[in-house]
């Protein structure tokens, strides 16, 4: 099927609406349309007030934007994936001892 024919995503006010398209068949769902989408469930309690170099904000500024988030959450985003990624390679390096 060509791309004009693809089906888009409507634009849905109630659960109802959304369950009804999501009743038919999406097999031709025009899935460019879709971005990543990432949720906080944790409430932010705590601040953090540090100094950064000039060039490495305005470079994750960018990247933030580049993304389409608040720069605040790329930095704590990066923070997370940090810790996730040491966590990871802690446990990977036990298990070999």
């Amino acid at each position: 099927m060509d791309s004009k024919r693809r089906l888009k995503v409507p634009v849905m006010t109630t659960d109802e609406e959304a369950e009804a398209f999501l009743d038919q068949d999406l097999s031709d769902l025009d899935f460019s349309q879709f971005k990543p989408m990432h949720f906080e469930l944790q409430p932010k309690s705590e601040r953090v007030n540090m100094r950064l170099p000039k060039p490495l904000l305005d470079a994750a500024r960018a990247r933030a934007q580049a993304e389409g988030i608040p720069y605040q959450r790329f930095i704590r985003r990066a923070l997370e994936m940090a810790l996730a990624a040491d966590t990871k390679s802690k446990g990977k390096s036990k298990r070999k001892a």
